[in-house]
């Protein structure tokens, strides 16, 4: 017996808003989600993300705009109408009732028989892998077994579409890892559609189809994992994908694709992205692991240690350029605190944005 439903074959946000008073906390969202996709919901605290699954869900309403399911709007149902299961941040299950009894609420609200609820509930746990802990109270089990109960009663009730709130944050971080597998596995083998809202881009890269990047109520790109991780479109979107690093510049020069700013007594070549000009204030962009301790020279920038950490197979510290900016470092060795270091950036990975105003 299957354990999901896939009646529907698109999802479509049209211009879905929603405003608290004079605040807009969603701006004209426009996204459609096939089938089987796994979407992640991406940004800061306050973007929208966990508003937007909120009003797809029907817990809260729209000020603006539609939700169509397969061309029939959906956005005035009620939430239970609509037949999504959702797994929230913190598993939301009943204290008093037994795991098994958790998973076919959802099931009983139906009018279900008894017998196939047991059935279907016992599927749905098994498919998490919690067979034989039905008779247990959720408070005699481990944080990552109470969410994959949460899951289970989200999939057991056959959705078409599964919404998940920051389902792991409450976790530690081998419990993040390990679940985070075991999320993809059995949205794989249901073959459900999967709208996933996180603030960590570790999750999303390693789960997600499609990546949707929100910033203050709005979508700022949409795209496949590796494209949003090498090519961001914008400055705040590299920012989220790990570019820590910001060198704030000036476009000296602009080659085959490739624009150098002069900045910090030092010249810095990176990728152009967008429209740029020589003479336009700019910001080169680079994650941690791709500025490295090295020799003067090409792409290099003189900086002063300021912390170090040990990480296993590298240190990582921060250094501080004369005009002051702070970089993340990766390095071989451990730099003595306060020593004057030399930190070369990879040019091909290095991305040069318009400094925004």
């Amino acid at each position: 017996m299957p354990l999901a439903s896939t009646s529907f074959n698109e999802l479509r946000l049209d211009r879905m808003s929603r405003a608290f008073g004079n605040f807009n906390a969603l701006n004209e969202i426009n996204l459609t989600i096939g089938k089987g996709e796994f979407v992640a919901l991406l940004g800061p605290s306050g973007c929208g993300k966990s508003t937007a699954l909120n009003c797809i869900a029907g817990l809260l309403g729209t000020t603006g705009g539609g939700i169509y399911l397969d061309g029939k709007r959906i956005d005035q149902l009620k939430p239970e109408d609509r037949g999504f299961g959702m797994v929230f941040q913190n598993y939301a299950l009943f204290p008093h009732m037994t795991v098994l009894q958790n998973v076919g609420f959802g099931l009983k609200m139906r009018g279900l028989s008894r017998a196939e609820i047991d059935k279907r509930a016992d599927a749905a746990l098994s498919l998490v892998r919690l067979q034989g802990q039905g008779h247990k109270l959720p408070g005699q089990l481990s944080g990552g077994q109470q969410q994959r109960v949460a899951i289970a009663r989200a999939i057991v009730i056959e959705p078409p579409l599964v919404l998940m709130d920051e389902p792991l944050s409450n976790l530690d971080a081998k419990l993040r890892l390990e679940m985070r597998a075991e999320i993809r596995r059995i949205h794989n083998q249901l073959g459900a559609t999967t709208i996933y809202v996180t603030h960590d881009q570790d999750e999303a890269l390693s789960l997600a189809d499609r990546i949707v990047v929100l910033r203050d109520g709005s979508i700022r790109q949409v795209g496949a994992p590796h494209d949003l991780y090498e090519s961001p479109l914008y400055l705040d979107v590299a920012e989220f994908m790990g570019f820590r690093n910001k060198v704030v510049g000036k476009v000296v020069r602009i080659d085959d694709g490739k624009a150098t700013i002069a900045a910090a007594g030092s010249e810095l070549t990176g990728r152009a992205m967008g429209d740029l000009k020589v003479g336009d204030e700019a910001v080169l962009a680079a994650r941690g692991d791709d500025v490295i301790e090295g020799k003067k020279g090409k792409n290099t920038l003189s900086a002063k240690v300021e912390t170090i950490e040990y990480r296993g197979r590298e240190y990582v510290g921060t250094a501080l350029t004369g005009n002051g900016m702070e970089l993340v470092f990766h390095g071989s060795r451990k730099a003595d605190l306060g020593s004057a270091i030399t930190l070369q950036i990879e040019a091909g990975r290095a991305l040069v944005f318009a400094a925004e105003v």
